[in-house]
């Protein structure tokens, strides 16, 4: 993996702000990049298998150890963090919150054997919270990763660091989130993942560039924000893990598709037609990122296409994570969506991005038709709600100063 220098600009910017807060310089310098979900719709939490991929939006941190044993944390635009190391349990009071992150972060390296010490850093993020480029998976990546180098000698692997960030998430933040956002984020690059083992997950690096295939990558903000939608997206694998149960098994990945085919009606009666229904989808989808991983290895970028619209259609119709349960006047995801198929006209491809409900939509768009497809959803959705992206090959790293 190639190295990451550091912008001799945004250097000068994180040393200016980190010696206003702290009253000193920095000593190093961290990031970690944002992820774009390619396929793989909430298969993580079921074992399942994804496509995803790191992006060229980052969360860096300018860096130095002081001497207490207090981590201290500067985000751009945000008060404050400021976690105690004396106590490495949940905090009830932090459930949701950012200090919850940073110290399951640390709580999890303690328990690996690292002396966790004190540390200040100063963040600024290009990764905007409610993207769907997942910044919370960003954060905990940086974190993870500035532990792992000044503690730990970088004893955990990039798989280990997003094992990591997930136990913060689930133990102490209260999200009963999947693997996919912290490994993609980690491991950088795009990346096929199959998740049968979660502790020992199965990770191969896909060497394309959608800009070989004469498209771009496009995320657009629907303008919807996730706040208040926790319980739909806990939803999901609460009622998955509810059908699971009936049939003796934790998560999907263990149930055989034809015995959960020749239980649909009993599981209809018990769980509901929406638990059955996603269930299909996941099915469904583990098959399609394994067909997409093939497509992309052999250059058939017109049947990965097809898969990003099935994936999408899917989502949609049996997963159910386009349009929050009860929504009438607000469904931004579903408008997003009516908006970039018509600009699209039948080529190209889109699909609901990542957890769904809210947050974003993802496209891949022609050359040719980029700039009036930018155009076209901007003056619908807002400058600005079109981004235009790029696979980025580093995951969490420490970066390289020139000179």
């Amino acid at each position: 993996m190639s190295a990451l220098i550091l912008n001799p600009k945004v250097k000068q910017q994180l040393d200016s702000c980190f010696s206003e807060v702290f009253q000193t310089m920095p000593e190093r310098y961290f990031s970690a990049p944002g992820r774009t979900e390619i396929s793989g719709n909430h298969t993580d939490h079921q074992h399942g298998c994804v496509l995803a991929g790191a992006v060229n939006l980052d969360t860096v941190a300018a860096v130095r150890v002081n001497g207490t044993n207090k981590i201290r944390i500067q985000s751009k635009g945000y008060p404050m963090c400021e976690v105690s190391l004396e106590q490495l349990t949940p905090v009830e009071s932090e459930i949701n919150s950012t200090p919850a992150l940073v110290r399951g972060v640390a709580a999890r390296f303690a328990q690996f054997g690292c002396e966790v010490k004190g540390f200040d850093a100063y963040c600024e993020s290009t990764v905007l919270p409610g993207s769907g480029l997942s910044s919370s998976a960003a954060y905990e990546v940086l974190i993870g990763t500035i532990i792992n180098c000044l503690f730990f000698d970088k004893k955990l692997s990039a798989i280990e660091i997003a094992q990591v960030g997930q136990y913060a998430e689930n133990v102490f933040f209260g999200k009963p989130c999947g693997l996919m956002d912290q490994m993609a984020s980690s491991v950088g690059a795009m990346v096929f993942i199959d998740f049968k083992d979660p502790q020992a997950p199965v990770v191969e690096k896909i060497d394309f560039d959608f800009a070989s295939a004469e498209h771009a990558l496009c995320i657009i903000d629907t303008g919807a924000d996730h706040a208040d939608l926790t319980d739909e997206y806990a939803a999901v694998p609460g009622e998955l893990k509810a059908l699971c149960n009936i049939l003796g098994e934790g998560e999907l990945r263990s149930i055989p598709k034809m015995d959960f085919y020749s239980n649909i009606q009993r599981l209809r009666e018990e769980v509901g037609d929406r638990a059955v229904l996603r269930a299909i989808h996941i099915y469904d989808e583990n098959q399609r990122v394994k067909l997409q991983k093939k497509a992309l290895q052999v250059g058939d970028f017109a049947s990965f296409l097809s898969y990003v619209t099935e994936s999408g259609l899917s989502s949609w119709r049996y997963l159910q994570n386009v349009i929050p349960a009860g929504r009438k006047e607000k469904q931004e995801v579903a408008f997003a969506l009516t908006i970039a198929e018509k600009l699209l006209n039948g080529r190209g491809a889109c699909r609901v991005h990542g957890g769904g409900f809210a947050g974003t939509i993802q496209a891949f768009v022609p050359n040719d038709l980029l700039e009036d497809f930018k155009n076209g959803i901007e003056s619908v959705l807002g400058e600005g709600s079109c981004y235009v992206l790029s696979i980025r090959p580093q995951g969490g790293v420490e970066m390289e100063v020139e000179g």
